[in-house]
């Protein structure tokens, strides 16, 4: 029996995904954002629960926010503006 060369026998290795400027990429492949909103979480000692509240968003957001994972701009200026800064100071939280 001769075993011929189709999609579902052939492997190939995949190229591994490459991260742009402000991203990395983690082991499971997936990009991801560089971001400050843990440290300045934590050191204003809030929970994540309690930024959420005062952004307005979930606590479900925050945790993917911190994992690097992406969100809106308008998501960004809340949070930004939830930590007490002034949307100018945005690179300190989501810097480029």
């Amino acid at each position: 029996m001769v075993k011929r060369n189709t999609a579902r026998n052939t492997t190939r290795a995949k190229a591994a995904p490459r991260a742009s400027a402000g991203q990395k990429v983690s082991a499971d492949g997936r990009r991801r954002e560089v971001n400050h909103v843990q440290l300045l979480r934590e050191g204003q000692l809030l929970s994540k629960a309690e930024l959420a509240r005062r952004a307005g968003v979930s606590a479900l957001t925050i945790d993917r926010i911190e994992r690097g994972e992406g969100c809106r701009l308008d998501t960004k200026r809340k949070i930004i503006l939830a930590l007490g800064l002034k949307v100018s100071d945005k690179e300190r939280v989501f810097p480029q």
